[in-house]
């Protein structure tokens, strides 16, 4: 069985430490490719994040991750969301080539080289509780709530609590316990 649907196949509870097991496991040689495991990310912060009433899926609407301009993750994030769901909405992906294609999202992933759009993306997510996650190097930019910063050939968490809080999100402490925990942004 692969490490991605083995995880997927564990309770909830075991995910996040099956994950920081992964992280580690992928530094030292494991058979799992860079956006497999930050597709298992995505895929954990949908249940380790809390979103406001407002910013719920309309009933029978699926929970969506987004992902903006050049898709890194291949077929990867569709198949760790396959068949899944967070709170009774069944997962879905959807991929926008440019800023204005943004739609409805509770995720939303940034790659590295898009982030010369994201005062785009800000005017276009403001007022709304989304979780923006990056893979960009170095410090959060702004505005950005989650960053997946490779580090010593393992991929490590920074989160930015400020920002989730200007965006009405909260993060599990089972979460932020894994990270490391910035302020203010670029």
């Amino acid at each position: 069985m692969g490490l991605l649907k083995y995880i997927r196949a564990r309770p909830l509870r075991l995910r996040c430490a099956l994950l920081l097991l992964a992280c580690g496991l992928a530094g030292v040689s494991a058979p799992v490719s860079e956006y497999q495991l930050k597709a298992v990310f995505l895929f954990n912060f949908a249940h380790f994040v809390e979103w406001p009433a407002a910013a719920q899926p309309r009933p029978n609407a699926p929970f969506v991750i987004g992902v903006l301009g050049k898709d890194p993750f291949g077929h990867d994030l569709d198949e760790v969301v396959r068949g899944e769901a967070v709170n009774q909405h069944p997962l879905a992906i959807e991929r926008y080539p440019t800023v204005a294609d943004i739609r409805a999202c509770q995720i939303l992933f940034i790659p590295a080289s898009e982030l010369s759009h994201l005062d785009g993306v800000a005017t276009v997510l403001e007022q709304r509780s989304v979780l923006t996650v990056t893979d960009a190097d170095g410090p959060l930019p702004r505005g950005v709530i989650i960053g997946l910063v490779r580090e010593d050939k393992r991929i490590r968490l920074r989160i930015n609590l400020e920002a989730a809080k200007a965006s009405n999100l909260t993060i599990s402490s089972k979460l932020s316990r894994a990270a490391e925990i910035v302020t203010g942004g670029g």
